[in-house]
């Protein structure tokens, strides 16, 4: 979508149907920012074992059926179910013997069978394969008492795979298992969109680096630390711009340079209710950024825009707050901005809270959990503990979150909740 709309919305918010700053639901919030993503364009060519976590920008296409001749599932007798005695004992002589990449050059005739070994291309004249576990050999003959069917244990050429079918389509985020499904078409290279380049900083008076001494009021920078985390597991080319301090020359100079140099900027603080004002002023001279409150807890506060052609996101300021944002509305659209059009949700279940919630209706709610299987197998979830914005170890500690939506209150325990999986990406 253009970007007038964008600065139509930000600068008269009746603009838009049922915006309301004050009041902004989780999904509304995921909607809007939907609306007025752009995904990268430019695309380059990657050797495929260099295209893990990437996208592609052009769909692969099996060049040829896979597997590319009948074969064999297992070790066993290749053999022609005519021959079969529908009652008693079948006796086939073995005529030869076909192996994985050498084919037994030879047609089957009735009462013969040939010996052959997993991923071997089946004989002509056979039409199932007897596993070798049910047969006994006795010199140059083989018996048994099995009815095959027709096609047992027999792998058809194309059944993973037909040539010119889409194997993975354009927009498809590659994974381990892909390589090798695109290296077993023979295909060495892959097109893929270039890599979304996210610069970040955090602002702040209070903030100190790591390895220097903490003078009183101050706290260290936790956020860029979690943020270059959460980017890196995303693939995306990284600017980490450092902690800048309440100074709106500064912060101009550096959100200009931020804005210049990548797609997406994100920062962390700033844009709270009691923030100094000229961070809104300054974002909102440099750029269409609208600001939300959104109606969740942990992550109150967010701003989302456009600041020049670059993509803003401006989180809370608490490092649990920024890590429940990122992962509910920066996760997304970084993935649609990448090249991923529909890109999936996190994984959502269900599970038995084993204790006690304590909530408050009229907000969505993200408490870090810990989910867990009892002694029967039946999935169970508990909370880390306390659950303050400023509690890092509770995502620490966590690997889902307790989704609790507007409508729900506090709960006794042993109820079912929702759970959104965050394992393996925190």
């Amino acid at each position: 979508m253009s970007e007038k709309p964008l600065a139509d919305l930000a600068r008269s918010p009746s603009c838009a149907d049922d915006y309301d700053p004050n009041s902004m639901s989780v999904e509304k919030a995921r909607d809007y920012i939907k609306r007025y993503l752009s995904p990268v364009s430019e695309t380059e060519t990657l050797p495929v074992r260099e295209s893990l976590g990437r996208i592609l920008a052009a769909s692969i296409i099996s060049p040829a059926n896979v597997p590319n001749h009948d074969n064999s599932a297992m070790d066993g007798y290749a053999v022609r179910t005519a021959d079969s005695q529908e009652n008693g004992e079948t006796r086939l002589k073995i005529v030869g013997t076909a192996y994985a990449g050498q084919p037994w050059a030879g047609s089957l005739e009735a009462g013969e069978c040939v010996r052959i070994m997993t991923g071997a291309v089946i004989p002509a004249g056979a039409d199932a394969v007897i596993m070798q576990e049910r047969v006994v050999q006795e010199g140059d003959t083989m018996r048994h008492a099995e009815q095959p069917r027709a096609g047992s244990n027999i792998r058809r050429a194309g059944e993973d795979l037909r040539e010119g079918e889409i194997v993975l389509p354009q927009g498809h985020l590659m994974h381990s298992a892909d390589l090798g499904l695109i290296a077993s078409l023979g295909i060495g290279e892959v097109s893929a969109y270039r890599r979304l380049k996210v610069a970040f900083f955090s602002t702040g008076d209070e903030l100190a680096s790591v390895g220097q001494a903490l003078q009183a009021g101050q706290i260290y920078d936790s956020n860029r630390y979690t943020l270059h985390g959460m980017l890196t597991r995303m693939g995306v080319e990284i600017m980490d711009l450092g902690a800048i301090k309440d100074d709106p020359q500064v912060l101009e100079q550096v959100l200009t340079q931020a804005a210049n140099e990548a797609d997406v900027v994100i920062t962390s603080g700033g844009v709270s209710v009691g923030e100094a004002d000229y961070m809104k002023q300054l974002l909102q001279k440099l750029g269409s950024v609208l600001f939300w409150k959104i109606a969740m807890k942990p992550g109150r506060p967010l701003a989302y825009g456009k600041i020049g052609a670059a993509h803003y996101f401006g989180l809370p300021g608490n490092p649990v707050a920024v890590m429940v944002t990122f992962y509910q509305f920066v996760r997304e659209a970084l993935l649609v901005m990448m090249g991923q059009a529909s890109p999936p949700p996190l994984p959502m279940l269900q599970a038995i809270c084993v204790e006690e919630i304590r909530k408050a209706k009229g907000r969505t709610e993200f408490q870090r959990g810990i989910l867990f299987a009892d002694e029967d197998g039946t999935w169970k979830v508990k909370t880390t503990g306390a659950q303050g914005s400023g509690m890092l170890s509770s995502m620490s500690r966590a690997n889902c979150f307790i989704v609790l939506d507007e409508d729900t209150g506090s709960l006794p325990a042993h109820q079912l909740v929702r759970v959104q999986l965050l394992e393996g990406i925190i």
